[in-house]
């Protein structure tokens, strides 16, 4: 089980504040990996993937806009 850690800027999240795991920004296989989820980033600045562990939070100083 992967306990990566990825950083993510604002900009990497999608409309609704979330990313999706796996991800190319956690140097990810496709083939070899889980169903995608999709993990809400925004809420609470980090969100932790149920499948692999992998960690994806915002950068420090990184702040979600209302747009997001």
């Amino acid at each position: 089980m992967s306990q990566a850690v990825v950083e993510l800027q604002a900009q990497d999240l999608n409309h609704q504040g979330g990313v999706h795991c796996p991800s190319p920004k956690a140097d990810m296989q496709l083939w070899n990996s889980h169903p995608r989820v999709y993990l809400d980033v925004a809420r609470t600045g980090e969100a932790k993937c149920p499948y692999c562990g992998t960690v994806y939070r915002l950068k420090p100083g990184e702040a979600v806009r209302g747009a997001h």
